[in-house]
């Protein structure tokens, strides 16, 4: 009986892992964003929009390979990141964020571009931003607040 337990467990774990492994391929973190729109991640991803008007453009070729540096860190902040280096694909991405030239751009689960930068950065860089807007937005909702508990709206 023992003996049955422990295949149970042995196969059923095994299993398990499978399954969570092939999840991972199916999750890419570089993804070609000529071909999808933001609406695909909202609430999912954080993406990462890099934006080029030539696949040559060293910026563009320094950004992926600054991010290429520490996927596990992008992945475990959620990220996801669309790379866009061909302006006469007329992107759903493209005419909705209205690049120009090369453009990495921070985009939040609900949509929201939190940073908008003309070059290249790495992903240190970008955890660090990211952060200080969540600090300073939590600021501000805090004094917002506090000022309506007042009577008083605060002036942005």
């Amino acid at each position: 009986m023992r003996r049955l337990a422990f295949v149970l467990i042995a196969f059923l774990g095994t299993s398990a892992v499978a399954a969570e492994t092939s999840g991972v391929e199916d999750d890419p973190l570089f993804v070609d964003g000529t071909t999808t729109s933001l609406d695909a991640y909202l609430w999912i991803k954080r993406p990462i929009v890099i934006f080029a008007d030539n696949p040559n453009d060293p910026r563009f070729q320094q950004q992926i390979a600054l991010l290429e540096k520490s996927p596990e860190q992008l992945a475990l902040r959620d990220v996801v990141v669309l790379m866009d280096s061909d302006p006469t694909a007329n992107s759903v991405l493209r005419e909705k964020l209205r690049p120009r030239g090369f453009v990495m751009m921070l985009i939040s689960k609900d949509g929201t571009v939190y940073l908008r930068k003309p070059t290249p950065w790495d992903v240190r860089e970008i955890t660090r931003s990211k952060k200080s807007v969540t600090g300073a937005r939590l600021q501000y909702d805090k004094a917002r607040a506090r000022n309506q508990m007042q009577g008083d709206t605060p002036s942005k």
